[in-house]
C-alpha cells in the first residue's frame, strides 16, 4: 500500500542533497517505502546488511558502494542508493561520514534502521550538516485516508474525510503496522505479534544492546504493557522485578531505542502545583495495550506523536507531545505544544455520553491552549472541522484523527 513517507522522501530529495535517515520500528514499512521511492526516482541500488553479499559491498567502504551505483558513467539524473537495516555496522558513522563527502553531489543516499539511529552511533565523527532524519510511524486515520499528506503544501491541520467504519475498527484492534492491518485476522495477528516479539528480546536486544539481564527486561516489558497509559513508578517496576532504580531506566531506555515503548513527559509551564518528574510510556504497537480503553487512549498518543514528528522532520516548527497532571490529580491526557507554547489539550474517552471534563477547561485557562478537545472513541462521524472551536468540545475520534498526519 502507498506510504505518506513516499511523497516525504520525494520532496526531500526534490529540494536537498543531504542524506535521509529513516527510522523506525521493525516492520513498519521502511524497507518496502525506501525501496519503492529510490526506483521511481530512476536508477537504484538496494543493499541490506542483512544480506552477506551486501555486507562485505558495504564493509569495502565507500568506494565499493559508488561501484555499485556506476557513478564512473555519465548519466541525466543522481542514482538512489539505499542502505539498509545499516545501525547493525559499528562504524556506520564513519562510513556515511566518507560517503557523503566523497560522493554526495553523485548521488542521493537513503539510509535505514529499526532501532535508532541518533542512539546505536559509534565513533566521534559528526554527521552534522550532511543528513535530514524523518522518523516512520505506523498507519494513521489521516494517513490511510490520503497517503500525499507529507507534501510540503500540505497545511498542518487538514479538513476532515470520512474513513470506513470498518478500517476504523481493524486500525484500533489490530494496530497500525501494515501487514497485520490490511490482513486483518487474529489468528494472523498472534502468529505474527509473537515472531516480532521474539525478534525484538531474542534477537534485537541480545544483539544490539549490552544488556545480559534478558528475561528481567522482557518481564519489565510486560509491566510497561500492562500499565500503558498510566504513571511511571520505577519504584515498583524495580521491586517486582529484582532489580535497581537505575536498572529500570537503563532498560527502559533500551525498549524505547528499540521502538517497543515511548515516554511522555508531564508539561508544567504555566501549570500549578503540577507534577514534573513521573512519565507514562506507550507501545509503539498499540493493539498490544491490554483493554479497549488502554488501546484507545495509546493510539491516540500515537497518531499526536506521528503528527508532531512528522511536523518536526518536515521543518514547521519545533513541536512536542506531553501530558497535563497536578498534584490535586487533575489530568488531561495530552497537550501538543508548538514552537514551546500549548497549541490543543485532548482527553480520551471510550463513551461520547461522558461529560464534558472539566480539567479541560482548567488547564486550557492556565495553559493558554486555543483549543481543547474531548475525543470519543463510539461517536459516529462528524463533517466538521473540530479545531473551529475554541472552547472545550466533545469531538468524535474518527473526525479529530482524520485532521492530523
Amino acid at each position: 500500500m502507498k506510504r505518506l513517507y513516499e511523497q516525504l522522501i520525494k520532496t526531500h530529495f526534490a529540494q536537498n542533497r543531504q542524506m535521509l535517515l529513516l527510522m523506525g520500528p521493525r516492520q513498519v514499512g521502511k524497507t518496502t517505502t525506501a525501496r519503492q521511492s529510490a526506483e521511481h526516482s530512476g536508477e537504484s541500488v538496494y543493499l541490506n546488511w542483512d544480506n552477506g553479499d551486501d555486507r562485505q559491498r558495504i564493509l569495502a567502504g565507500p568506494a565499493s558502494i559508488a561501484a555499485a551505483l556506476g557513478l564512473d558513467r555519465l548519466r541525466e539524473g543522481l542514482p538512489v542508493c539505499t542502505l539498509d537495516e545499516l545501525h547493525k555496522f559499528g562504524r556506520w558513522k564513519a562510513l556515511l561520514k566518507g560517503l557523503f563527502d566523497t560522493y554526495g553531489e553523485q548521488a542521493r543516499f537513503i539510509i535505514t534502521g529499526s532501532a535508532r539511529l541518533d542512539v546505536f552511533k559509534a565513533g566521534g565523527d559528526s554527521l552534522m550538516g550532511r543528513y535530514f532524519g524523518y522518523r516512520m510511524h505506523p498507519l494513521s486515520v489521516a494517513e490511510l485516508l490520503a497517503p500525499t499528506a507529507a507534501d510540503a503544501a500540505a497545511p498542518l491541520i487538514r479538513p476532515p474525510t470520512a474513513l470506513d467504519a470498518g478500517a476504523f475498527a481493524d486500525l484500533l484492534r489490530f494496530g497500525g503496522y501494515p501487514e497485520p492491518f490490511l490482513k486483518a485476522d487474529p489468528r494472523f495477528w498472534r502468529r505474527w505479534s509473537g515472531t516480532r516479539a521474539q525478534q525484538l528480546f531474542k534477537e534485537d536486544l541480545r544483539d544490539l544492546t549490552q544488556v545480559r539481564e534478558l528475561g528481567q527486561v522482557e518481564t519489565l516489558a510486560e509491566l510497561i504493557r500492562q500499565q500503558c497509559g498510566q504513571l511511571t513508578s520505577y519504584s515498583s517496576f524495580a521491586r517486582a522485578i529484582g532489580a535497581s532504580v537505575d536498572s529500570i531506566k537503563r532498560w527502559i531506555g533500551t525498549l524505547e531505542s528499540l521502538y517497543f515503548c515511548y515516554a511522555l513527559q508531564p508539561w508544567h509551564h504555566n501549570v500549578a502545583r503540577s507534577l514534573r518528574k513521573e512519565p507514562k510510556y506507550y507501545l509503539w504497537d498499540w493493539s498490544q495495550a491490554p483493554d479497549e480503553g488502554a488501546r484507545a487512549e495509546n493510539l491516540a498518543a500515537s497518531a499526536l506523536l506521528k503528527a508532531v514528528h512528522l511536523w518536526t522532520d518536515r521543518g514547521e516548527g519545533d513541536f512536542g507531545l506531553f501530558f497535563l497532571r497536578d498534584k490535586q490529580q487533575h489530568e488531561v491526557d495530552f497537550v501538543v505544544v508548538r514552537d514551546g507554547q500549548p497549541w490543543f489539550l485532548v482527553e480520551v474517552k471510550r463513551s461520547g455520553s461522558a461529560s464534558l471534563s472539566p480539567a479541560l477547561e482548567r488547564f486550557q485557562r492556565q495553559t493558554g491552549a486555543p483549543h481543547a478537545f474531548q475525543m470519543a472513541l463510539d461517536l459516529p462521524y462528524v463533517e466538521r472541522d473540530c479545531f473551529e472551536h475554541g472552547h472545550p468540545i466533545i469531538v468524535p475520534a474518527q473526525t479529530f484523527l482524520a485532521q492530523l498526519v
